[in-house]
């Protein structure tokens, strides 16, 4: 009987550098195969996880959570080499998490991020199995040098720290002195009693896709296919083979292939999605959130009646009916488990006005809350102007508030470390963001992998319509020229074939414009970090979607510079009022049917006017003004 199978190394593209795998295509194929499981080991990250995890689970298929970690022997200062560490609980995960965290935190160098061998503890390791890395491990390397020091010193290290839960990894990928390594492993496995374990080391899914992860590999390296200095470590033999070629490759050794399944079983991690868990606010006389919350929103509703009262541009409207929307909105709060989210909102917002931070008057669907008002998070009154806090918060869709807050540019970072000085550093981070291979940049790519001059990339990208959200798909239905030339140039359709292949696939990490998010404990708790360059804040290493599918609260701080320009110009007209002893200006009480404003913005003269500067709402404005 044939042993069963289960690829435990597969990177996917979310390794940046070195996969052409997309998620949905690979839990597809492992569904196709019958494969019952499938573990994701992305290099030095956990990006994709929820994703995968959530894929996996739709099509029946278990999820492995992993990642292969760059490991550096004592002394070593160069990249590292794999150490792939799965998860096999819920322990495990956090420690996953916290030691890829700490390889961005403490272990970068010139040459990347990577774990030091001493961080390998039996605590540190709890609940997560590893395996060798292969003939390109620690453990390979040592083996193939005869280094016995090495050998000695790893065996000991990785029996220790992962008593019971280390495998010594075979490949047979087609690469140089690979089964002089593999009969090297198997001996020392026997000599040492440890397990061995058969793995493909994935980057593609079918044999065919070679091509296009080898030119992947040189964009990222921004080298050319031909280029005889680069480095060919990946044959075409590392795609997500069947478990019937499987059996076939490790005949001789059908524990490796047994191993792969046991330790799937072993895999037993359960990630909690769709669950909250709000950043703690400290209430100093004890009160509950919830009551802190009412007593402070009838308090300054009372304030803010009054302030209204002498506000001549307000329309009187009863107190009763602003008293009555208040309670409405705090029972919807208090039964949805919000509290704690607007005090939170609200104490950052207090801490930029009280310090020079300009403060954006409010916007989106949160301008309908009443009690966001009375608070000072927003500046405009809903009942004034009609609108709904359902459209905010509704028991019957049930989902996280979220307030769009908008800061001046130059002190929006001063109001994100207030924030992390506030609940603490390690509870607070900005999110990360994926860069694509868009369609114009990947034919540029694509031209220059393949040696081709310049111009015939540059020809080719400048056939593609720059509109947002173009694809090389939509760029063929609308540039009839640019399907001619496919069909009647060789080098273009070679071009375009790669690209085509290429598309769509992560690029780099970076920092979301605005999020931010307040965990209720250590950040790894819940998402390991990252950092995009050395000194660099962390980031999750989840995206905004994934991130409040774990459970974190998304806060967005974003940045303006309008409110930068509006700030410098309130500024300016008050020192010279001061001059000629006026009383300053308060833009917030500018009246809203000043007939020179109107006048301007008409002349569509919106340069530094907020979602009116573009040149497309320009044109709107002088279109509208023919039809008026």
């Amino acid at each position: 009987m044939t042993p069963g199978f289960v690829h435990l190394r597969v990177h996917s593209e979310f390794s940046i550098e070195d996969s052409v795998v997309r998620l949905p295509g690979l839990v597809d194929a492992v569904s196709a195969a019958a494969m019952p499981a499938v573990a994701l080991t992305d290099a030095n990250n956990m990006f994709g996880l929820v994703k995968y995890y959530r894929q996996c689970l739709q099509q029946g298929i278990k999820p492995i959570a992993g990642c292969d970690l760059l490991l550096r022997m004592p002394g070593e200062t160069g990249r590292g080499l794999p150490l792939p560490l799965l998860c096999s609980s819920d322990e495990g995960y956090k420690n996953l998490t916290r030691l890829i965290t700490r390889a961005y935190l403490e272990g970068r160098n010139d040459h990347g991020v990577g774990i030091e061998l001493d961080w390998l503890t039996a605590e540190s390791t709890a609940g997560l199995i590893a395996l060798s890395g292969g003939q390109f491990g620690a453990l390979g390397a040592a083996l193939q040098s005869n280094n016995k020091d090495n050998i000695n010193l790893l065996i000991q290290k990785f029996t220790e720290a992962f008593e019971g839960s280390f495998y010594i990894e075979l490949q047979r990928l087609g690469r140089p002195k690979e089964n002089q390594y593999v009969r090297s492993a198997v001996a020392l496995a026997a000599a040492a009693g440890l397990p061995v374990v058969a793995t493909n080391d994935v980057r593609f899914l079918t044999a065919a896709d070679f091509d296009a992860h080898e030119a992947r590999t040189c964009i990222h390296q921004s080298m050319a296919l031909d280029d005889n200095r680069r480095a060919k470590i990946y044959t075409t033999e590392q795609y997500l083979r069947s478990p019937e070629e499987m059996a076939e490759l490790f005949r001789d050794l059908p524990e490796a292939l047994e191993n792969t399944v046991h330790i799937a079983k072993r895999c037993n991690l359960t990630l909690e999605l769709g669950k909250n868990y709000l950043p703690n606010y400290e209430i100093s006389d004890g009160r509950s959130p919830a009551d802190y919350l009412a007593d402070e929103s009838r308090r300054l509703l009372a304030l803010k009646l009054l302030e209204l009262a002498g506000t001549p541009a307000h329309t009187p409207r009863p107190a009763g009916d602003y008293e009555k929307r208040l309670e409405i909105e705090l029972k919807v709060i208090r039964d949805m488990g919000f509290p704690g989210y607007f005090l939170i909102v609200a104490d950052f917002i207090r801490w930029a006005r009280e310090n020079d931070v300009p403060v954006g008057p409010g916007r989106g669907s949160g301008a309908g809350s009443l009690v966001a008002f009375v608070l000072g998070i927003t500046d405009i009154d809903p009942l004034e102007y009609a609108l709904l806090f359902e459209r905010f918060l509704n028991p019957e869709r049930v989902s996280m508030p979220d307030f769009d807050i908008d800061f001046c540019m130059d002190g929006r970072d001063r109001v994100i470390d207030y924030v992390a000085r506030r609940y603490g550093r390690e509870k607070v981070s900005q999110i990360i963001t994926y860069g694509t291979m868009a369609a114009k940049a990947v034919v540029r790519d694509a031209a220059r992998v393949l040696g081709l001059p310049y111009m015939v990339g540059d020809r080719i990208a400048k056939m593609i319509p720059p509109d947002v959200g173009m694809t090389l798909a939509k760029a063929f239905d609308v540039e009839a020229e640019l399907g001619e030339l496919y069909r009647s140039d060789d080098d273009a359709r070679t071009v375009l074939d790669l690209a085509r292949q290429l598309e769509g696939l992560k690029r780099n990490a970076g920092t979301h414009a605005g999020g931010v998010v307040i965990a209720p404990s250590e950040l790894t708790d819940f998402v390991p970090l990252y950092t995009t360059d050395a000194g660099a804040s962390p980031v999750t290493q989840f995206d905004k979607d994934d991130v409040e599918a774990a459970g974190l609260v998304k806060f967005d701080f974003l940045g303006l510079r309008t409110l930068t320009i509006i700030d410098w110009a309130v500024k300016i007209v008050n020192r010279q009022r001061d001059t000629v002893g006026e009383s300053p200006l308060d833009i917030r009480v500018l009246p809203l049917d000043d007939v020179k404003a109107f006048a301007l913005l008409k002349s569509a003269r919106t340069s530094a006017v907020f979602q009116l500067e573009s040149r497309g709402m320009q044109d709107l404005i002088k279109l509208s003004l023919i039809h008026i």
